[in-house]
């Protein structure tokens, strides 16, 4: 019997190891598996690639897992904001790598990855610093620049409901990234606050198929959300 309900955060993300490339869903705190990285923090990996749109507020959720000092790298479109001083920090120390990613290669790149597709050429970043040293070509008059896909090993999402099959279903803007992320990795694991029963969910609305997904938890909705952000 096909069973990807996991007992605890602790068990879902028992298998991640030092060194792993870990997509975590989110736009700001919209989405963001805020439990799934307090789990992260604990389980203790470290030497982490973290794929994000963001690169974390105040000292909560990502931003928390960077203060740990355990990721290596962070792929991002945004990494300053007005209380992003946890990585301007880190950053600013040379304790931190950064890859800048366009919002919208970003998006593509991780798509490319789920999609099997092994390159694109797209006309964002090309004449800026973002292409440099990246193979450059004339389509149709215009210039465009190579991009490769982003894989990972572990992507955490944030979803809304979902079933013991994995099937999962999002809250409005919530979904953001999670959808795409979760074909892109070798292991998804997914926080829901509800676990439906198989059948009930309407496949019509299923936006991530359970064949995307290693591992579901479900976990309490409260009024402000996990780790001070607004529920979403």
């Amino acid at each position: 019997m096909i069973n990807k309900i996991s007992p605890s955060i602790e068990q879902a993300l028992a298998d991640i190891r030092d060194g792993s490339t870990v997509m975590i869903g989110g736009f700001g705190g919209a989405g963001q598996p805020a439990e799934l990285i307090d789990g992260l923090i604990a389980q203790g990996a470290k030497d982490l690639v973290i794929v994000n749109n963001n690169a974390g507020n105040a000292e909560i959720g990502l931003a928390a897992l960077l203060k740990t000092g355990r990721v290596r790298k962070i792929i991002c479109s945004f990494p300053r904001q007005a209380d992003s001083y946890v990585f301007d920090e880190l950053y600013h120390a040379g304790k931190i790598e950064l890859e800048l990613v366009p919002q919208g290669n970003l998006a593509e790149r991780i798509r490319a990855a789920g999609a099997g597709i092994g390159a694109f050429f797209t006309p964002t970043g090309y004449g800026t610093e973002l292409a440099k040293g990246k193979e450059t070509r004339e389509i149709n008059g215009r210039q465009y620049v190579l991009e490769h896909p982003i894989f990972a090993d572990v992507a955490l999402i944030k979803a809304e409901v979902g079933d013991r099959w994995g099937n999962l279903t999002y809250r409005k803007t919530a979904r953001n990234f999670g959808p795409i992320m979760a074909t892109a990795a070798k292991a998804t694991i997914a926080s829901v606050h509800t676990i439906a029963e198989l059948g009930s969910i309407d496949p019509e609305t299923v936006v991530t198929p359970g064949l995307f997904v290693k591992h579901i938890v479900q976990v309490p909705r409260t009024a402000t959300g996990p780790a001070g952000f607004k529920a979403a």
